[in-house]
């Protein structure tokens, strides 16, 4: 059986790790943001580790920061741009 390049291999259910916090919220400080990811940029991250850290209850405030994101994230592809 020949295998392409490119193939993704398949992975079994078991294989694939737990989430590492609790799904009612991590033992971080709020604020923390410690499931955020890191870009290397100073203004993204700010952004990621504000979203990260939304109470996982309130939508409200989630969905505000998501925004926030999505305006950072399209400013900096505006820099790019021009």
């Amino acid at each position: 059986m020949s295998e392409h390049p490119h193939a993704v291999p398949e992975v079994e259910a078991d294989a694939v790790p737990a989430p590492t916090h609790a799904p009612g919220g991590s033992a971080d400080p709020p604020g923390a943001g410690s499931d955020a990811p890191e870009t290397g940029d100073l203004v993204i991250d700010a952004a990621l580790r504000d979203l990260a850290a939304a109470p996982e209850d309130d939508l409200d405030a989630q969905i505000e920061r998501g925004e926030q994101v999505q305006r950072t994230l399209q400013g900096r592809l505006g820099d790019l741009g021009g």
